[in-house]
């Protein structure tokens, strides 16, 4: 196997983030070091609109007449991962710079109101192809900004955010651009919200902060949020050309597959640990030098359970030493949006040395057997970090960070700008 190490990083410089417990990056991540929930009660009009009782959603309003909830997440996750990272949209080839938004459910809202006719009844709604394309918020956002480089949209179930980060920057490194936008959104939608409920895999609690329990005993299942987040990345002689400031080196990055059935898994999470193993040989990390991973961990007992042993399979006796958490816990399960948002968690977790915590972790399952940081998260100054997903449909992608170092850094100032 060839070391991405062989090839120029890929870096991230800018991040944008959004979710139910904050409505941009810094307030997201203050809630979640301090452990706070954004699952909450829904009224009636929300549980008869799309069947669910508690959930974690993001209020805002749409942009222009007809914009859907997605595309506003977008737009709004991806100027503030731009201003992050100082981009100067005039000052780019906007032909090298790339676009990858995962796919997403349509808004499918419309069809209640048609009357058979080709016309809608009501103009305010979106048209037929923003109603149904998976793609329209990554044509959307790069439309919006310009972007004319690879524009890419995965849709592979709960990895697609972490997918749609790796497939951009594979397009810097197979040079089809220099920078791209990457990233995610999820808005809770009646269908999938049907279909968790026919699995029965939706958590219920009569205190809907405590409903979402990755790695307890006491688990039921997860809560569907929203939310979105964006990254910049670029390989690195582009951001060392305009002084960019840098959080972290994409340093390695791997995604297969179990062909063993469409929701659940391996028992022996042999291909979960396979996955780890070469992730982090990809971005020559040893498994001592994990010391953060930020877990699918969706409150499941199979995930939970297959996803623990795939860790200790793959990390050996370090699996004892190393911190892993779920922020599931707080911000519900994202589905699309999962991987992206946990990765930009994950990214502010090496910057600021702090593992988040693990909420509502009373009673630890003995079969997980990992320190998965309950309740309360830890300073603890971290070089490498992963973040793995596994999605329905067989679907497995990880992610190892490296924080970036240079002769200026320390965790006083944690974004150091780099030398020209």
């Amino acid at each position: 196997m060839t070391s991405r190490r062989h090839f120029e990083p890929i870096v991230i410089t800018g991040i944008g983030l959004t979710a139910s417990v904050g409505s941009d990056r810094e307030s997201v991540w203050q809630a979640v070091r301090e452990g706070r929930s954004g699952v909450r009660r829904m009224d009636e009009a929300f549980q008869r609109e799309f069947g669910v009782k508690i959930a974690a959603p993001v209020d805002c309003e749409p942009e222009s007449p007809g914009q859907i909830k997605n595309t506003t997440l977008c737009l709004r996750t991806a100027r503030e991962a731009f201003a992050d990272a100082s981009v100067d949209l005039s000052a780019i080839d906007l032909d090298r710079f790339g676009c990858a938004i995962s796919g997403h459910m349509g808004d499918t809202g419309g069809a209640r109101y048609s009357d058979g006719s080709a016309q809608w009844r009501h103009d305010a709604l979106p048209p037929w192809w923003k109603q149904w394309f998976p793609n329209t918020s990554c044509v959307a956002v790069a439309n919006h900004f310009g972007l004319y480089g690879p524009r890419i949209s995965h849709s592979t179930a709960c990895a697609s955010g972490l997918i749609d980060v790796m497939a951009a920057a594979d397009r810097i490194r197979d040079d089809q651009c220099d920078i791209a936008l990457a990233g995610s959104s999820e808005v809770i939608h009646p269908l999938f919200a049907a279909g968790f409920q026919a699995m029965r895999v939706l958590a219920h609690h009569d205190d809907p902060a405590q409903a979402a329990r990755p790695f307890d005993r006491n688990r039921n299942g997860f809560v569907m949020g929203e939310g979105a987040a964006m990254f910049v990345l670029e390989r690195l002689s582009h951001a060392q050309a305009r002084g960019a400031r840098i959080y972290a080196e994409l340093a390695g990055y791997r995604m297969m597959s179990e062909g063993h059935h469409i929701t659940s898994l391996d028992v022996e999470s042999h291909g979960l640990a396979h996955l780890i193993e070469t992730t982090l040989r990809d971005a020559e990390v040893a498994p001592h030098e994990v010391q953060y991973i930020n877990a699918h961990g969706t409150g499941t007992h199979q995930n939970d359970i297959v996803e623990s042993r795939g860790i200790r399979h793959a990390l050996g006796p370090a699996a004892d030493r190393t911190l892993v958490s779920s922020t599931k816990s707080m911000l519900g399960h994202l589905i699309n949006a999962a991987g992206s948002v946990e990765l930009a968690i994950t990214t502010l977790a090496l910057r600021d040395g702090f593992a988040p915590p693990t909420m509502n972790l009373t009673d630890p399952d003995p079969e997980v057997g990992l320190d998965c940081i309950p309740l309360v998260g830890r300073a603890n100054k971290m070089s490498n970090a992963l973040k793995i997903s596994v999605a329905f449909g067989g679907h497995m992608a990880a992610v190892a960070l490296r924080r970036w170092h240079d002769a200026a850094s320390d965790y006083g100032d944690p974004r150091p700008r780099i030398a020209a």
